[in-house]
């Protein structure tokens, strides 16, 4: 691995952070009127920690890390961007993902004039490292796996994975929203092997907490010291803090919808894979099933015009023909496949 010093854009490496009112204190005391608040309605009149130490203490011993090497951040787009912003300079660094995945890391590529490098998987989804490897040059410095991947589902195969990792010299961004849903362990336990690793998780899919925005990113105490250094000071709120603080605590539930949901995967697989219309059911590790159909506009549309939304994902690299459907209730998945008999 190179140097953060190499890859962190210079102006960031040299940047002075922003310090508000609750960096520069810490603690508790009897009166507070060092950050221009109103002294009334507390505690909302009150920002709220910066760094969020409380919520991250409950994150690190679920997840089995240090409290320096999480970032939370508004949903897992926050991190997205950060990434780009702090390793890639505009108009100069590149960055390389497969394709398809995740439309976002593209988006916050354009947003930051970062060029973005598409590597096709295999016609099966499947990734293959040394193709993705033969797209880097010495100006790539971050480089994008979604696994388990969306739109297709399925977890990338860990070896490939492995030698993208190790072969690489820049930053190896893994996605793991879907995570909660899979058969394999997460790369979380790999973040002090390799410093080069950043993992992103989220509470918006096996949490039920999407309408919430609280996402994480995972990687060494380095890395985590740019994140806080750009990241803007307050950006994850009082309510988000308590909600999801008290939400950890129900673990158990969250546990029972996770294999809730995996039943109703495995049924609607069962069924999609007895319907003539549907042509292809792929592998899937996520909570949703990426089907090929005959006529995927046309299924589309007679699913939309009876109330039934999923997700055309025809017109994407490697999915012509394809619906994404998120598996849903046994009551929603009965309408579901109800219509798509029709």
């Amino acid at each position: 691995m190179k140097t953060l010093k190499e890859l962190v854009r210079p102006n960031i490496f040299a940047l002075k952070p922003y310090s508000c009112a609750r960096n520069e204190f810490t603690g508790e005391a009897s009166v507070y009127l060092d950050a221009n608040e109103n002294p009334l309605n507390g505690p909302y009149n009150r920002y709220p920690d910066p760094l969020q130490l409380e919520l991250k203490a409950k994150i690190a011993r679920m997840k089995g890390v240090r409290i320096e090497q999480i970032m939370l951040g508004n949903g897992s787009d926050e991190p997205i961007d950060l990434i780009v912003r702090i390793f890639c300079e505009p108009k100069e660094d590149n960055i390389v993902a497969i394709a398809p995945s995740y439309g976002m890391y593209e988006v916050c590529a354009d947003v930051n004039n970062v060029e973005y490098r598409k590597v096709m998987l295999n016609d099966d989804f499947t990734l293959d490292a040394a193709k993705l490897l033969a797209a880097v040059d010495k100006k790539t410095k971050v480089i994008f796996l979604c696994s388990p991947n969306n739109p297709t589902g399925n977890l990338l195969n860990r070896k490939e994975m492995l030698k993208v990792v190790e072969g690489f010299d820049g930053i190896v961004v893994i996605d793991e929203a879907y995570i909660d849903f899979a058969s394999e362990e997460s790369w979380l336990k790999d973040l002090d092997r390799y410093k080069n690793l950043i993992v992103l998780q989220t509470f918006s899919k096996a949490w039920g907490l999407a309408a919430v925005r609280c996402g994480m990113a995972f990687a060494s105490e380095e890395i985590m010291g740019y994140f806080n250094k750009v990241k803007y000071p307050y950006n994850i709120n009082l309510l988000t803090q308590q909600f999801v603080n008290e939400q950890i605590d129900m673990i158990e539930r969250k546990k029972g919808w996770v294999k809730m949901l995996l039943e109703q995967r495995d049924r609607l697989v069962n069924a999609f894979e007895a319907m003539p219309l549907v042509k292809k059911v792929y592998p899937t590790d996520a909570n949703f099933v990426l089907i090929k159909v005959d006529d995927a506009n046309g299924v589309y549309k007679s699913l939309m015009e009876k109330g039934v939304i999923v997700r055309n994902r025809n017109n994407v690299s490697l999915c012509g023909g394809c619906l994404r459907i998120t598996v849903g209730t046994a009551e929603e998945n009965d309408t579901l496949l109800a219509e798509i008999q029709k």
